[in-house]
């Protein structure tokens, strides 16, 4: 997909960050917008930004975990514009603590939210997409979906099965000839609001937590990062790495799959305690 003029693009959790990044700049490139998120004061500002690019906006609050909601939101928005082409499932939570501390419901809302919502979507807004003849499935991963990090045990989970289900349907619209395009995005260190809305357990204070990431981790601002996503997918890229950390950390565990684990921990050990 070379060109997003006239194209109908759907994007979730577009109430903030990249989301609200990619809505404007689709927007920009004359595409016709469906932009969703729970927080309906953001979604409010995304809808008036992309409004004013000129571009025509269908906004709806949407929790991405409720599947029937989101059932619903593809026929609404099919009814609204007549066919859809693209979807990026971008909406996404965080938590850092160990698995020990951690109560089996967080690891039920990161997966509801972080894996759960992207198949919703994805299986949701997949036949309109097929059916319109020039359709591409965004689906966000994240750098933690090609690495693990102590601490980041739901995340972690979410992000690979975000992973593995979207190779599986890429390749599953290869072998049936569907005329749909699939990308897995990897962004590493952005500055976005999920670390500071992140949750947390054990001792980990959240604050601290999240002052630690955006001071040593999250270094890109989400405008470039949504530059990088756009680029990937015009160019047809499976796999979109966005960031200098992801492409590096990316060799680094294909170079070295087994030893990576025990460097991360020592760093990570080492680091963390001074951010609580």
């Amino acid at each position: 997909m070379k060109d997003f003029r006239d194209k109908v693009v759907v994007i979730t959790g577009a109430g903030s960050g990249m989301g609200r990044d990619l809505a404007v700049k689709m927007g920009q490139m004359g595409a016709r917008l469906a932009i969703s998120d729970i927080n309906p004061n953001g979604l409010a500002i995304t809808e008036q930004l992309v409004a004013e690019t000129g571009a025509e906006v269908h906004a709806q609050v949407l929790n991405v975990a409720e599947r029937e909601a989101m059932l619903d939101y593809a026929e609404t928005v099919v009814a609204h514009y007549g066919t859809v082409n693209v979807i990026f499932n971008n909406a996404g939570i965080a938590h850092h603590g160990e698995i020990e501390y951690t109560d089996f419901k967080v690891f039920d809302r990161v997966m509801d939210v972080d894996f759960w919502g992207v198949v919703n979507g994805t299986k949701a807004f997949l036949p309109h997409i097929i059916a319109s003849g020039d359709g591409h499935i965004v689906n966000v991963s994240s750098l933690f979906g090609l690495l693990s990090e102590p601490g980041q045990s739901a995340y972690n989970s979410a992000k690979f099965a975000v992973r593995g289900f979207t190779e599986a349907l890429a390749q599953e619209m290869v072998i049936a000839k569907h005329p749909v395009k699939v990308s897995c995005v990897h962004p590493g260190g952005v500055k976005t609001a999920i670390a500071r809305n992140a949750t947390t357990s054990g001792d980990h204070d959240q604050s601290q937590s999240a002052d630690f990431f955006e001071r040593y981790f999250l270094r890109m601002n989400s405008a470039k990062a949504a530059d990088i996503i756009i680029s990937g997918v015009r160019k047809d890229r499976s796999r979109i790495l966005v960031g200098t950390d992801a492409l590096v950390l990316d060799l680094w565990v294909r170079l070295m799959p087994s030893a990576y684990k025990s460097i991360m921990a020592r760093v990570v050990g080492w680091a963390l305690p001074k951010a609580r």
